[in-house]
């Protein structure tokens, strides 16, 4: 529930063509839905701009498809991250018995979304960038979560630091975007780089690849957070949906 479907409630109460009961009735699960083992904030679209996305790892595929099902109903668009396929199986079998497809299963990028709604449009694009092939599924978890949130996006992979001359064979596209997100592994140095190259905000995303002394992402996360370049933010290891939660926003200003 965000503010333009309030709004067209809250319109439809006032002439008459919807009585106060069933508005209530549509009503009822803000600010939460209680499913005894999760609580579904349906309200927080409206208080931030951005729906709950459900974090699918940890959880069954039961229960995902659970939640998924309720987040489906109550009309926005659904996305769950970090999701297996045997989970979007159980989402499809509770929200399609007969099968017609309508979630959708990113494989790379382990999410499942449903799109049911236009999202705000993003003014831009947003430029979502890996340094390596192995980047790739933090890269399109981004690029799915950003696409789903209404934006125009482009995906830019394997243009790391090693052969620079690949990154800036791109540069029109890295120039053009309105913000970008960067996601290496290895040391961290790539968004550094197309920093230097851009007058946008750049979104780091250091990413658990790499060797041993790349500490699962640690070294990569140190090094962005030591960037010499003034425009550029740093989420967490792995934290593409976030990269494209905040590349979102500021798409949006």
């Amino acid at each position: 529930m965000d503010r333009a479907r309030i709004e067209t409630l809250l319109n439809e109460v006032r002439e008459g063509r919807t009585a106060v009961g069933d508005a209530l009735d549509r009503l009822r699960d803000l600010p939460f839905e209680d499913l005894g083992f999760a609580k579904l904030d349906h309200h927080r679209a409206l208080r931030t701009g951005m729906p709950e996305v459900i974090f699918a790892q940890g959880k069954t595929p039961a229960q995902v498809a659970q939640i998924f099902a309720r987040m489906a109903a109550a009309g926005g668009n659904v996305l769950a991250t970090r999701a297996s396929r045997e989970m979007y199986e159980a989402v499809r079998a509770v929200e399609s018995p007969d099968k017609t497809p309508r979630a959708e299963y990113h494989e790379t990028a382990r999410a499942i979304t449903l799109t049911q709604s236009a999202a705000p449009a993003g003014k831009g694009t947003i430029c979502v960038v890996c340094a390596g092939t192995s980047d790739l599924p933090v890269a399109e978890e981004a690029e799915v979560t950003a696409r789903l949130m209404g934006n125009t996006v482009e995906l830019i992979a394997d243009v790391g630091v090693a052969g620079i001359h690949r990154l800036l064979a791109q540069k029109q596209s890295l120039q053009s975007a309105r913000v970008l997100i960067v996601c290496a592994g290895m040391e961290g140095a790539l968004p550094t780089v197309v920093a230097g190259l851009v007058n946008a905000p750049v979104l780091a995303v250091p990413t658990s690849v790499g060797y041993g002394a790349s500490f699962g992402g640690v070294a990569a996360l140190l090094g962005m957070l030591n960037t010499c370049s003034p425009n550029v933010s740093v989420v967490n290891i792995d934290n593409g949906f976030g990269a494209a939660c905040i590349a979102s926003l500021i798409n949006r200003l």
